[in-house]
């Protein structure tokens, strides 16, 4: 039987598996509940944006069923870590951050070339491009499991390099000329109704890209310098006491609620219809 991640023999330790605990559950009711919102609404399951989230959204329940047991139990999910679930569940991880990374290059495809956006992008070769991103995600968890353990580690080291970079183009660099081209759009739009939703959805770019790069670049720094140092890192005992890979899951649980809280259809469906329907079928 595999042990807990540390001895219930204390507040700081039951407090620290109860926060596990309550993360995981977060991670899946936000998740669960944002994906049925968009699925039941016709008008937001046909656009671009809302299909990466619905990808982010079974990744990231992924993320969070299988923190009930990286969170709870004595597990470190590593090439030769203990207990590991051959990186079948950090992978869920890594596919929301591979979708958040597309879907941000799309936003800003769709704002700079609007036009052009419309005759290439759609639906159905959004859809194509989760399944592209999807295949790879797990023929990459497929290698790491066929060859030695050295081989793995600098396969993961390379990988999380070369992520890096593009996310400093795609969210730093691109997010903030996409935050300038739609500023400037704005400014030469009179004042409107429609035009502080559009403000609304400015801010929110920011936002989401601010906590995914405070949220990500930790762990990627942390594990960067461990594979390319010379000296020996600190290693934590497992993942349920490293805060490096805690902060992700914390961004799975923030970013559906960051869609949630700017875009007002998602809002209303989410409220309006999920979380109604749940309330009235718990009275009953």
């Amino acid at each position: 039987m595999v042990p807990l991640a540390v001895p219930f023999n204390s507040f700081g330790n039951a407090l620290l598996l109860l926060f596990n605990c309550a993360l995981a559950t977060v991670i899946v009711i936000i998740n669960v509940s944002v994906f049925i919102s968009i699925i039941i609404t016709k008008s937001l399951r046909t656009e671009n944006r809302f299909i990466y989230m619905m990808s982010t959204c079974i990744s990231d329940f992924g993320t969070g069923v299988s923190w009930y047991y990286l969170g709870i139990f004595d597990v470190d999910d590593t090439v030769s870590g203990k207990n590991t679930t051959y990186f079948i569940s950090s992978n869920f991880l890594g596919l929301s951050y591979l979708v958040i990374l597309a879907a941000q290059a799309d936003r800003y495809h769709a704002v700079v070339s609007p036009f052009q956006y419309s005759r290439r992008m759609t639906p159905m070769k959004t859809v194509l491009v989760v399944c592209c991103l999807w295949v790879y995600a797990y023929a990459h968890v497929a290698a790491l499991n066929l060859v030695t353990s050295a081989t793995a580690a600098k396969i993961s080291s390379i990988g999380t390099f070369v992520c890096n970079v593009i996310t400093l183009v795609i969210m730093l660099g691109l997010n903030i000329k996409l935050y300038l081209i739609a500023k400037y759009q704005l400014s030469r739009e009179p004042p409107s109704a429609e035009r502080e939703p559009r403000r609304g959805s400015l801010h929110l770019i920011i936002i989401v890209a601010g906590c995914f790069l405070l949220f990500w670049t930790p762990v990627f720094t942390y594990i960067i310098i461990c594979n390319f140092a010379t000296t020996h890192c600190y290693a934590f005992v497992n993942r349920a006491t490293d805060p490096l890979r805690i902060l992700p899951r914390v961004n799975s649980a923030l970013t559906p609620f960051l869609y949630v809280r700017g875009c007002t259809p998602l809002k209303q469906a989410l409220l309006g219809k999920v979380w109604k329907c749940c309330a009235s079928s718990s009275l009953r």
